[in-house]
């Protein structure tokens, strides 16, 4: 899944010489994948939330010559550990590991950073806390890239639903992407019931920030009701998660130039 016209983008591709002249060639960018190994549902890969931070990078890479590094497949997920497969890390301990990479990449000349986050909310908090202490102790620009908020002026024309977990918008980005992935046949529906005030899609009107993750009662009866998955997943399409995907990928390369230029 990694590799072909990508492969030369990649750090773990190349050499040490050839990668002296990739962070020369990227004019000093890297991307950073960011996602986590959980339960997806029946139908999608546990390892859905990086395999999206993943094709995002490597699309975004080739239209602008950023180094991509090798991505972080854990996240926090403690909310989704009453299903196999899910492997949730303390956020504190990812926030270290985050920041030893950005450190080590920091010695070699790079000083910019993308984070692409395809875990969405449950990432976003550590993520801006390493980047803080980053930017203050090593002198780099951090940027976030968060999918569900760079895609809020889209989805609604698109006919999505509101954000879930492994609902239409995930499984139509995974149809486009890595269909062999999908076993779209095995999908159950667990439409999103609306709750006054609070919400985890940026589109809501309301608070979509103050989210604490699901308690396990809740997370329990997902799982039982519909094999761990809130939204309607039933109505992807591989030709929407086509137009999803190229409008993030266009996002993505403003903020790469934006980057590159400063």
């Amino acid at each position: 899944l990694l590799g072909g016209n990508y492969m030369k983008n990649w750090l773990q591709e190349n050499n040490w010489e050839e990668a002296k002249e990739l962070i020369k060639k990227s004019k000093g960018v890297a991307i950073i994948p960011v996602g986590s190994t959980e339960q997806h549902g029946l139908h999608l890969p546990v390892g859905t939330d990086t395999y999206i931070a993943i094709t995002l990078a490597e699309d975004a890479a080739l239209k602008t010559n950023a180094l991509i590094v090798p991505p972080l497949w854990f996240g926090w997920s403690p909310h989704h550990m009453v299903l196999p497969g899910t492997i949730t890390i303390r956020p504190e301990i990812l926030s270290e590991y985050l920041f030893d990479i950005v450190k080590s990449l920091s010695v070699h000349g790079i000083k910019k950073f993308l984070l692409i986050n395809g875990h969405r909310i449950v990432n976003v908090i550590w993520m801006q806390l390493t980047a803080e202490k980053a930017q203050r102790e090593l002198d780099v620009e951090i940027k976030i890239f968060d999918p569900a908020y760079m895609s809020k002026d889209i989805v609604k024309e698109l006919g999505f639903g509101p954000v879930g977990h492994a609902e239409e918008i995930e499984s139509s980005h995974m149809l486009y992407r890595y269909e062999n992935l999908v076993q779209i046949d095995k999908a159950a529906d667990n439409p999103i019931e609306e709750k006054e005030l609070y919400s985890v899609d940026p589109s809501y009107s309301h608070d979509t920030l103050c989210y604490v993750p699901t308690s396990v009662k809740s997370a329990r009866k997902n799982a039982e009701k519909a094999g761990g998955v809130t939204g309607e997943p039933t109505k992807s399409s591989r030709d929407k998660g086509k137009i999803y995907h190229e409008h993030l990928v266009k996002n993505l390369v403003k903020v790469i130039n934006q980057l590159q230029n400063s």
